[in-house]
């Protein structure tokens, strides 16, 4: 499974928006707008596509898609 097209894909679907939007460093919050409801949905449909539980601990690590897939890539 490549996680980080996961966590693109995932992100697209949610927030509607164009991949090339989705830089591997772009701020979540900051840079495309993220609030903390689209989180939450990011989040439940995250954990569905991979098959894993993500602790809330994990989660306050989301910033940057690259650090999305590192938590993810470590649960794998």
């Amino acid at each position: 499974m490549d996680v980080k097209t996961t966590v693109k894909d995932t992100l697209v679907q949610l927030l509607k928006i164009k991949p090339e939007e989705l830089q591997d460093d772009v701020k979540l919050y900051d840079g495309i707008g993220v609030d903390s409801t689209e989180m939450v949905e990011f989040v439940i449909a995250l954990e569905k596509a991979v098959g894993k539980k993500l602790s809330p601990k994990e989660i306050t690590k989301f910033s940057t898609i690259n650090e999305i897939e590192k938590v993810v890539q470590s649960k794998l």
